[in-house]
């Protein structure tokens, strides 16, 4: 008698456009993650710099729940209380006197870029609308934030690609400047890369490129989607440079796990928004501005911000002691605070595997990067309880070479 055969696994029904571990988590707590076998992993990644404040924190279920009950989606059409609280806290606490609420950083950064090209429109200078963007840099996915990211690999195959973007190798302001002409509006930048390899930017290139944007009559564009928010110590990591931006992009950790976005902006760029001239069906929603609130009011409570700078420098070490270890694996260190990354030799994908079976979770970014974003929440038994698993892969893949 024949052993019957398992069923073939039900092939799945969505776009095949992610690489997918088969791993699935069924809970979350705090900086861990569980998953549907039961399995304890250590989150490094936190959904890509999104769970700011880890999982299942109880000041955020408080504010979703008792909204839920309340009200969840009215749209624009009316004015939101909720919005304008969170709009408030954002001003208050940024260079910003006006805010546009989004569900994505993609969207975020094109309402940036709307914004910036509007403003001189609305200045009569229509013919200023190109935008000097950099290298390494990540937008988001939209037909607009690929072309303001200029990466081939996300351009290719979705037809010509939107004009108005020239892209420089960040550091170099005389490049910079050399690239200013006629139709320049704006400089767009991320203050620390993300997918790009963890490269953050000099202080003095980012208070040149300010410089830059007053002598020319441009406007400064920031996109903090995944440094912003606490991630690297500050609220924004552009206060490390003593500068102000006159736009910004946030996303991630403003939901800390909801999405939402937002754009800011000062009053006199944003004045020229008016009634028609951008627009979300779902963006700054009762139920996302509840949560929104509430994510704002824990990292902006006393030292909290302090924590992250502390745990920051914590993992910093522990990566250098790490390159000292393993002068031939982990060939740099980079990235600010607690978005932070090693350029290792081993093959970065294959690396990030290894990690799983350690029970670490991690992701890869650009320049064969392993980048960290844990939550901000983490502590520093947690950082090195994360360095025993890397050193563990490591040694896996040391003895493997030898």
């Amino acid at each position: 008698m024949s052993t019957p055969k398992n069923p073939a696994p039900e092939k799945s029904a969505m776009f095949g456009t992610y690489a997918r571990t088969p791993l699935t988590f069924e809970r979350g707590e705090g900086v861990r993650l569980y998953s549907s076998e039961g399995e304890e992993y250590l989150d490094f990644n936190s959904g890509i710099g999104v769970n700011a404040l880890g999982h299942s924190d109880k000041g955020i279920k408080k504010a979703l729940l008792e909204q839920s009950e309340k009200l969840w989606h009215v749209s624009n059409i009316y004015t939101i209380p909720q919005a304008e609280k969170l709009a408030q806290k954002l001003v208050k606490a940024t260079f910003a006197d006006a805010v546009f609420f989004t569900n994505s950083g993609a969207e975020a950064v094109e309402c940036a870029i709307k914004t910036a090209r509007h403003y001189f429109f609305d200045l009569k200078q229509p013919e200023k609308f190109e935008i000097i963007a950099f290298t390494g840099s990540f937008h988001g996915r939209t037909l607009g934030t690929i072309a303001a990211g200029g990466n081939p690999a996300y351009v290719e195959g979705f037809g010509p690609t939107l004009p108005g973007f020239t892209h420089i190798a960040p550091g170099d302001l005389k490049a910079v400047e050399n690239a200013i002409g006629e139709a320049t509006c704006a400089i767009l930048i991320e203050p620390v890369q993300g997918e790009g390899g963890l490269n953050a930017m000099d202080k003095n290139f980012m208070s040149g490129l300010r410089k830059l944007c007053d002598r020319h009559n441009l406007l400064l564009i920031l996109d903090e989607v995944q440094c912003g928010y606490g991630r690297t110590g500050k609220f924004f990591a552009y206060e490390w440079s003593g500068i102000e931006p006159d736009i910004m992009a946030v996303a991630k950790g403003i939901g800390a796990g909801f999405p939402l976005g937002a754009c800011l902006a000062t009053e006199k760029v944003a004045a020229s928004m008016v009634p028609g001239t951008h627009g979300s069906t779902y963006g700054g929603n009762p139920l996302a501005c509840a949560v929104g609130n509430a994510v704002i009011d824990h990292i902006l409570a006393d030292g909290f911000l302090a924590h992250v700078e502390k745990t920051g420098q914590v993992l910093n070490r522990y990566m250098q002691q790490l390159m000292q270890k393993y002068p031939d694996l982990v060939l740099d260190v980079r990235g600010k605070g607690l978005m932070a990354g090693m350029k290792i030799k081993p093959p970065i994908r294959d690396f990030v595997d290894s990690l799983r079976s350690h029970k670490l979770l991690c992701v890869a970014a650009g320049d064969n990067v392993l980048r960290f974003l844990p939550p901000l929440i983490i502590t520093e038994d947690d950082i090195g309880e994360a360095f025993k698993k890397i050193s563990a892969a490591l040694d896996d893949f040391q003895s493997k070479t030898h």
